[in-house]
């Protein structure tokens, strides 16, 4: 329930700032990641306690750091394509990383 409260706080938040619907998608993706990556620490725990199943418990229990991590580079290229496109795309930009690199 506070997951579907704090994406429909984020709408309302934004659309009164004024901000761009260019943020909703990584929301949505880091929110699906936290989700799968709970459903497989559950997942987990099930075969692991409730079916005796250990070695498939453990395996799957190594999956929620390995979607986290995904999830995080994949924000992490979205925001360096993001400030590469800023940086480049502004008339000055070009010549503040020149600077930047000279000196």
């Amino acid at each position: 329930m506070t997951l579907l409260q704090s994406e429909s706080e984020a709408t309302e938040t934004g659309a009164a700032s004024g901000e761009s619907g260019e943020q909703q998608p990584e929301t949505r993706g880091a929110d699906l990641a936290l989700i799968a990556s709970a459903a497989s620490v559950l997942l987990a725990w099930h075969q692991f306690y409730l079916k005796g199943n250990k070695t498939r418990g453990l395996f799957i229990g190594l999956w929620p750091p390995t979607i986290l991590a995904f999830s995080s580079y994949l924000n992490q290229r979205a925001i360096l394509d993001k400030l590469d496109q800023s940086l480049l795309g502004s008339a000055g930009g070009l010549d503040s990383i020149r600077r930047l690199l000279g000196e």
